[in-house]
């Protein structure tokens, strides 16, 4: 088991930045990939961003593409989401996501993940 604790939410103007941390713990000894994802009031979740375990491959949503660099610190079991110019579309609840070593599909698939976050509020005013 996996848990995952995001912190970093908050409100900030269209065009600012925000940091979010997804922190791990429980069995953090097995490799993982880690996946952003978002939900708005109304819409289906959707993914924002992911990493393997090894850093070595990230994936993006169009959307983000640009803006968005995700990380992570395989010490502190902790993976990061940089949020530059952020827009009104960005403002959402934003989860992260750990694989496990039995998930198959794709890192942009929602349905790979076995561990999800608690959520953090983002939200971008004008």
């Amino acid at each position: 088991q996996v848990q995952l604790v995001e912190s970093g939410g908050g409100l900030v103007q269209a065009g600012g930045s925000l940091r979010l941390s997804c922190a791990a713990s429980g069995r953090t000894s097995s490799r993982y990939a880690v996946g952003w994802f978002r939900q708005a009031p109304g819409k289906e979740r959707e993914f924002v961003t992911a990493i393997t375990w090894s850093g070595g491959s990230t994936y993006y949503a169009d959307s983000v593409k640009g803006r968005f660099t995700i990380s992570r610190d395989n010490a502190k079991n902790t993976v990061y989401l940089q949020m530059n110019s952020l827009q009104l579309e960005d403002t959402a609840v934003y989860y992260c996501a750990a694989d496990s070593l039995t998930s198959r599909g794709w890192y942009t698939s929602r349905y790979r993940y076995d561990y999800w976050g608690q959520g953090t509020q983002v939200t971008v005013s004008s």
